[in-house]
């Protein structure tokens, strides 16, 4: 299952860098980098978004209640998005800060080698765990290209998950060029550009993740293929003459919202209407698995 992919790539992101974390904090204490500092908060950010993830996914399993009669699903989407919240003010705006520090008082690193050896490690854990949240996204990717995907695609963790390991591993290069730079040149300046370009990095990440799981908690429609799909099935029922409007909204990433006014015929009796609502309904969910509640209303079609 989609829930099962996505909290497998959550958890092997979170031990990678929690991990990754560590080292990173123990090589700008030795260092003095600034970008190996901010690479570290990055890492809290990452390894705290993580676990908000999980949290979110377990608490949208609660079952539903009277105040909440569509269930928690939805918290999944409400979780992804403080993780962007966090993404953009501990990681993004933390490193945005220390750059600008750096550079405007640079220091000369110490150990640089250090530095080096411990962004090469984390550059072949976080690719790591980039590569499971890759597999497990192309599960359900279909013939999407990765753009598509993450935009369209009513899974939040996989998106967070892939934007956040590529963030990281183009962070990491950030940081080798300001160390390696830094070293060359004796000017330490370009250790606080590095920190920078990290800040800039994920302040993006963050206000794409914002903008995608904002739509999410509003409230998005099932994407074309599933729309073809139930009209599709909706119509072979051998009672209904046509769809006179269709509804959708997904109430979580595996829970589908659907409504919907079909056309019967005029002279229909109400058994026979109830047997083909019952029909109907039973050839969508055959057809789009993940459409749990369905309201179908009977009409009679008139063309204005």
């Amino acid at each position: 299952m989609a829930t099962e992919g996505s909290t497998k790539a959550v958890v092997t992101a979170l031990s990678a860098n929690l991990a990754i974390g560590v080292s990173k904090f123990v090589a700008a204490a030795i260092t003095g980098s600034a970008s190996m500092l901010a690479e570290g908060v990055h890492s809290v950010a990452d390894s705290t978004n993580q676990v908000l993830l999980l949290v979110g996914g377990r608490r949208a399993k609660r079952p539903a209640s009277a105040l909440h009669p569509f269930g928690y699903a939805r918290e999944r989407y409400v979780y992804a998005f403080i993780v962007a919240i966090v993404l953009f003010s501990l990681g993004g705006l933390y490193a945005v800060y220390e750059g600008y520090h750096k550079v405007i008082d640079p220091h000369e690193l110490e150990s640089p080698l250090v530095a080096v050896a411990v962004l090469l490690i984390a550059a072949v854990l976080e690719g790591y765990a980039l590569r499971t949240a890759v597999g497990e996204a192309n599960r359900v990717r279909g013939k999407r290209s990765w753009f598509r995907f993450i935009i369209r695609t009513r899974n939040p963790e996989l998106p967070v998950i892939l934007l956040e390991d590529s963030g990281a591993l183009i962070g990491l290069l950030f940081a080798l060029l300001g160390v390696g730079l830094s070293v060359l040149t004796g000017n330490g300046v370009y250790d606080g550009i590095a920190t920078l370009l990290i800040g800039l990095l994920l302040v993006s990440i963050a206000v794409i993740l914002a903008i995608e799981t904002k739509s999410l908690i509003i409230g998005e429609s099932a994407v074309p293929e599933q729309l073809t799909a139930i009209e599709k099935a909706l119509l072979a029922s051998p009672g209904v003459q046509r769809v006179i409007h269709l509804r959708t909204m997904h109430l979580g990433p595996e829970e589908l919202l659907l409504a919907a006014k079909i056309a019967v015929g005029e002279h229909d009796e109400g058994r026979d209407i109830a047997a083909t609502i019952d029909d109907a309904e039973a050839r969508v969910r055959a057809a789009v698995p993940t459409a749990k509640v369905i309201y179908l209303e009977p009409d009679i079609y008139r063309p204005s």
